[in-house]
């Protein structure tokens, strides 16, 4: 069906009046004064015709750059990958479509199963015990993280490192703000985390955050950095692209005590930045700590198996002050849809892809060195690197995107230190010659 929205027709609007009990529209308003209401005419086109209202809409439609007809070299935690398309197929059968919370299990078996499996590859994919059923995003699930960690430690700072992502920086010193905790960013050091500052910083912190990969691509030690706040009595966060978990070290296999991230990369669209889907995963310590929900398998009176809502410490379900999250919803839909990709790729699918990333990101910074470009960091490095430009890049990107290529993320707007540098994001989907042609037109602009 094409047109889904049909409007209300005249005969629709007076029906509704006579079953009101009033005569016009103006009536349902009487108790307002007049003084207060709108008087003139709202500052809106008029009217058009079905067909020239659909032609007008899809003009405006075609002027954006989207990454269907633009080549995409744009990452910083939003990321242009493969999406099998049975992902869409399956999210928008109308039993899951229309899904919202599965209170009542005797009729949501299926979305219940659908948010296990989810929890089920998370864990796995993150090495850790237990895994609740998806956040809103990767952001908010690490804000959540420090501050399970401020109130197990009871502790009033968070200790996290400027290699992650700056703008999940920013919600987790939003939160910690309501909560009193203080927020202390430990500096990096050649694009990673500075392992001396921080053994200086973690003292009587709740927590060490870091990012694996980091906000710039480069894989993090993060077992270093576990090691270090572990003797001081404290909990590792680590952020961590999922993806990336196809052939880097589990965290949970590396000492972490909180995983999280945004699913993103497995069959959920950039969307201009959302929705998306943040995962939660902990050690079996904390289990009774984590925020949201999460769905168990269990068995009804008579043996089958059967799944539902557990371990629910939310503010709809017990004691205001006994709660860990204020979080009322989750991302039930876009879990979904990872785990449809995360099922439809399966684990050799999942490795594959990853060391695609690895392996395409590699031949950009050959290629970017060859033809005279500092890639700035060295290093294992996963999908991304950090390009030094000869201009600004804020201009480049106005010149790429010309020739229909969307151009990397301008660091100077996050990093000062990092004006004139381009983070460049390689997927698996991007070609040798798309490669080329990024390459070849920076440095023309330049030339």
């Amino acid at each position: 069906m094409k047109h889904r929205y049909l409007p209300m027709t005249e005969q629709d609007k007076q029906e509704m009046l006579q079953v009101i009990g009033v005569e016009s529209v103006d009536a349902l308003f009487a108790d307002i004064p007049e003084s207060v209401r709108f008087q003139g005419d709202y500052a809106i086109k008029p009217a058009k015709s079905e067909a020239a209202l659909m032609k007008e809409l899809a003009q405006l439609a075609a002027k954006n750059k989207d990454t269907q007809s633009n080549v995409s070299f744009l990452g910083a935690g939003v990321y242009n990958h493969y999406k099998p398309v049975i992902v869409d197929h399956v999210i928008s059968r109308s039993e899951f479509y229309t899904a919202y919370t599965p209170y009542q299990p005797e009729i949501s078996q299926g979305e219940l199963q659908a948010i296990f499996e989810f929890q089920t590859m998370i864990a796995e994919l993150t090495g850790m015990d237990v895994a609740n059923s998806s956040m809103y995003d990767g952001g908010t699930s690490l804000a959540e993280a420090a501050m399970l960690a401020a109130g197990h430690t009871k502790r009033k700072k968070i200790v996290i490192s400027s290699t992650v992502h700056p703008e999940y920086r920013d919600v987790v010193k939003m939160y910690a703000y309501g909560q009193s905790v203080d927020v202390v960013e430990v500096p990096a050091k050649d694009g990673h985390t500075d392992l001396e500052a921080l053994q200086e910083l973690a003292v009587d912190a709740a927590a060490v955050i870091v990012q694996y990969p980091n906000f710039f691509g480069q894989v993090e030690d993060i077992q270093a950095a576990g090691d270090i706040i572990h003797d001081l009595k404290g909990l590792l966060v680590v952020s961590s692209n999922p993806l990336a978990l196809g052939v880097l070290t589990p965290p949970g296999k590396l000492g972490a005590d909180i995983t999280v991230g945004d699913a993103q990369p497995f069959g959920i669209a950039e969307a201009f930045g959302g929705p998306h889907c943040g995962y939660f995963a902990v050690t079996n310590k904390l289990v009774r700590k984590v925020p949201g929900r999460l769905v168990g398998e269990t068995v009804d009176q008579e043996g089958r198996r059967g799944y539902v809502l557990t371990l629910q410490a939310r503010e709809q379900h017990i004691r205001r002050d006994k709660a860990t999250s204020n979080i009322c919803s989750n991302q039930a839909l876009l879990a979904l849809a990872a785990s449809v990709a995360m099922t439809a790729l399966g684990k050799q699918g999942i490795q594959e892809m990853a060391k695609q990333n690895i392996v395409k990101t590699r031949y950009a910074k050959n290629a970017f060195e060859r033809a005279g470009f500092e890639v700035v960091y060295q290093g294992p490095h996963f999908n991304e690197i950090v390009v030094k430009t000869n201009g600004s890049v804020k201009e480049i990107n106005k010149a790429l995107i010309e020739k229909g290529i969307i151009g990397g993320f301008d660091l100077g707007r996050a990093y000062p230190e990092l004006e004139n540098h381009a983070l460049i994001a390689v997927t698996e989907i991007r070609t040798k010659e798309e490669i080329d042609a990024l390459v070849a037109e920076m440095g023309a602009i330049y030339a």
